[in-house]
C-alpha cells in the first residue's frame, strides 16, 4: 500500500510541476495580456492543487496534511478571483484584447 501511495504522490507532484512550468512558458510566449493571464491562471491553479495533493499523500493523516488542505482551499479561491480582478481592471482601463495576429507577407 505504501508503494501505491508513493507512486500516486510522485505522479501528482510531477504532473503539477508540468502544469506550473507550462503556465510559465505560456507567460513568456503568448502575445498579449489576456492570453498570458489565461495561460498562467488555469495551469497554475491546477498545478498547485496537484502539488499540494501529492504533498498531502506524503504527509499522511496528520496536522501538516490539514494545513496543506487549508492552503489548497485558499489557493482555489484566491487564484481565479485574482485573475478575474486583473482581467476586469484591465478592461476598465481600456486595454483591448488582441483579436487577430496578422503577419505581413514580404514580396
Amino acid at each position: 500500500m505504501e508503494t501505491f501511495i508513493n507512486g500516486a504522490s510522485w505522479c501528482l507532484l510531477l504532473g503539477g510541476s508540468f502544469f506550473v512550468v507550462t503556465g510559465g512558458v505560456g507567460l513568456l510566449r503568448l502575445p498579449d495580456f489576456f492570453t498570458r493571464l489565461h495561460a498562467t491562471s488555469i495551469p497554475d491553479t491546477l498545478g498547485a492543487t496537484m502539488i499540494i495533493s501529492g504533498l498531502m499523500l506524503q504527509a499522511g493523516w496528520s496536522q501538516p496534511s490539514l494545513k496543506l488542505l487549508l492552503i489548497m482551499v485558499f489557493m482555489l479561491f484566491t487564484g481565479p478571483t485574482a485573475s478575474h480582478a486583473l482581467a476586469k481592471s484591465s478592461l476598465h482601463g481600456h486595454l483591448k484584447p488582441l483579436l487577430r495576429v496578422t503577419k505581413e507577407i514580404e514580396p
